[in-house]
């Protein structure tokens, strides 16, 4: 599993009915994407659920570096590219996954954390406390899946959460879920992944 985000931070007075109008017309093209796990659109408006800025972050979990690869470089991303401009994209290698109490529910909101990976803890241990977090995030009502992933360049651990609920139990940016594309989500590797 490889996890994947890319944000567009937007004015503060943008019209977000703009971005909710785009996944609408465009979300259904990833639908059925070869090596895709799943891709999550997603949204913060200033002012609601804490949010200091206008956000359209999509997230993704990637079953295969050849989907991911084709979806960044055969031309479908161009189009988030000449509309908003070519953004930084993160990416972060899967540590553990975890379908949750309500898997089967739609996905009303997403929670992003993002932290540093302390210097001098022992990475074993702190990868496993990471895997067993995203676990007990699964078995929290309401909860549609977990994740969790890291990157080692900039050492940085990422949780990732769904929700069915606009009270989600995590800690972090919440995001509202405008569309959910995920093809290849049962066969994203569940639990630990070392």
């Amino acid at each position: 599993m490889h996890a994947m985000q890319y944000e567009f931070t937007l004015p503060a007075d943008y019209d977000m009915g703009v971005i909710r109008s785009r996944v609408a017309r465009v979300a259904h093209l990833l639908d059925d994407w070869d090596g895709l796990g799943m891709k999550t659109y997603i949204l913060r408006e200033r002012g609601f659920h804490g949010s200091p800025v206008n956000q359209y972050g999509p997230f993704y979990l990637w079953n295969t570096m050849e989907g991911m690869n084709s979806f960044l470089w055969g031309g479908t991303f161009q189009g988030p590219v000449d509309a908003f401009g070519r953004p930084e994209i993160r990416q972060w290698t899967g540590l553990a996954f975890e379908e949750g109490t309500a898997a089967g529910s739609p996905a009303a909101f997403a929670v992003r954390r993002r932290q540093p990976v302390p210097d001098g803890v022992e990475l074993a241990a702190f990868m496993a406390d990471a895997a067993g977090e995203t676990g007990r995030l699964a078995t929290e009502d309401g909860a549609v899946l977990a994740a969790a992933a890291v990157d080692t360049r900039a050492w940085e651990l990422v949780h990732f959460s769904l929700w069915a609920h606009d009270a989600p139990k995590a800690e972090g940016d919440v995001f509202e879920v405008l569309h959910l594309s995920a093809p290849g989500r049962g066969e994203l590797p569940r639990g630990r992944q070392w």
